[in-house]
């Protein structure tokens, strides 16, 4: 009796235990922290990068969100300060967070004392870019009336919510832009941001490092919390974080409760917070799809090109975006100089469809190879019978069966609709980003619907 009585206890400790961990971990102050560090940032990034309306952000970006965020956006309020360039959000007088600009940098969400030691060299010490130049100043007007018709398609707008709000739509054949339309406010010069379509720009980033025999993607990731050869997740391989199968338990739902919502907006090494959790499934064994995996990569990145915020975006700069001639291109670090590789980067409509173009064509521009021999086919190829490659999504899942699509199809995404569609044996990049409220899939098959009228006007490759 007195050991099922003693057994009785146990549980019942354990049980207020685990209910006591349980209201710890979802206290709703977290989620609220994390909602105004959401809306500090993206108004940091779209105003003071993108140089958007303030008022019009919060209200497609933030406001107009399902879930949680819309319902406390009535509840937040905000100050955008052009004379420090910066961005405060409070929900109801509490909670309060900040985002400030500086220049080379974009925006960083302070989470403490600190500076990032980081310098960029001056505008003219850009070289001239591997890519011949996609278009000119100019805003191409197709001359196709099919192809006008396919972009009136994918702007019009519907009757009643939910919105579609695109931004702009740019298509690029043969290297060169032969449609494109951008919203009010937006131009070519528009930086914009890419939402998870940056985790494409790490993982080019990993490509370069790797033909450079810099990184190996089938070894032990170096991460320096799993350097001991005991601790299970030393076998974590850069491959498992790329295709996001590490088993980490850094589980993403948006709820602002998630590990993956408290890594970006409670943490000021983001990277160090995500290489701090634990194993919860056998490694190579499940997709997880998670902000945490590239931002481990992002650190890796980092370290790689020497260690320090200067490092990285040189790198990025020197190796990725000059001979793209992605002059807009801008990767936004967190506190510790770490690109915050899964959502935060950002550039113009062209010189996304200038990422695009690299993929079409092997990883080789101007005769010159960027991304190691076979990079894009690994990229596109499917994760354990999913739609997700090495940091592409891709039309070659067992899952993604769709009229008229080349399974061959790879492409960036992020949310809201941020996606960049490769069709390599047609050297066709259609770029169409938004701020698209259509849940789940940010109104995906009113894009298929685009690919599908751009490629019937458009001959095989040439």
């Amino acid at each position: 009796m007195r050991t099922s009585i003693a057994i009785a206890l146990r549980l019942l400790a354990a049980t207020i235990a685990v209910a006591s961990i349980a209201a710890v971990a979802y206290r709703p102050d977290k989620a609220i922290r994390t909602a105004t560090g959401v809306t500090a940032m993206t108004l940091c990034s779209d105003v003071f990068v993108s140089r958007l309306d303030p008022a019009v952000v919060f209200a497609q970006a933030i406001a107009a969100r399902p879930g949680g965020l819309g319902r406390l956006a009535g509840h937040m309020h905000y100050r955008v300060d052009h004379g420090s360039r910066q961005v405060s959000v409070d929900y109801r007088g509490h909670f309060a967070n900040r985002a400030i600009y500086r220049d080379g940098l974009g925006c960083l969400l302070l989470q403490g004392p600190g500076s990032i030691d980081a310098s960029l060299p001056a505008e003219s010490a850009w070289p001239v870019p591997l890519l011949p130049e996609i278009a000119g100043p100019q805003i191409i007007v197709p001359t196709d009336p099919r192809l006008r018709a396919a972009l009136d398609h994918v702007f019009a707008e519907p009757d009643q919510p939910p919105h579609r709000w695109l931004r702009s739509v740019v298509v690029l054949k043969d290297g060169k832009v032969i449609a494109e339309r951008y919203a009010a406010g937006i131009g070519v010069d528009t930086p914009l941001l890419g939402y998870s379509a940056s985790k494409s720009v790490i993982s080019s980033l990993v490509g370069i490092l790797v033909r450079r025999g810099r990184l190996k993607i089938d070894e032990p990731a170096p991460v320096a919390a799993w350097q001991d050869a005991s601790d299970p997740r030393h076998a974590i391989t850069l491959d498992n974080l790329l295709r996001i199968t590490s088993g980490l338990a850094i589980a993403q739902t948006g709820s602002g409760f998630d590990p993956a919502s408290r890594m970006l907006y409670t943490e000021r090494d983001m990277a160090a917070f995500a290489a701090s959790q634990p194993l919860v499934r056998p490694l190579g064994t499940r997709f997880d799809y998670s902000d945490a995996s590239t931002l481990i990569v992002s650190r890796i990145v980092r370290d790689a090109a020497g260690g320090h915020a200067a490092d990285v975006l040189g790198f990025a700069r020197r190796e990725l975006f000059a001979p793209l001639g992605m002059r807009s291109a801008m990767l936004q670090v967190d506190s510790t100089g770490t690109p915050v590789g899964s959502t935060s980067i950002l550039a113009s409509a062209p010189d996304w469809a200038k990422l695009g173009e690299l993929y079409s064509r092997d990883g080789v521009v101007g005769g010159h190879r960027i991304l190691p021999e076979g990079w894009v086919r690994y990229s596109a190829t499917p994760t354990l019978g999913s739609d997700y490659g090495a940091g592409f999504w891709t039309a070659a899942g067992p899952d993604f069966s769709h009229d008229g699509i080349p399974r061959e199809m790879l492409f960036a995404s992020g949310q809201f609709g941020q996606r960049v569609y490769i069709i390599p044996s047609r050297d066709v990049v259609i770029v169409r980003f938004g701020i698209t409220e259509v849940w789940p899939d940010f109104d995906f098959h009113c894009d298929l619907q685009l690919i599908r009228e751009v490629l019937a006007r458009l001959p095989d490759r040439s």
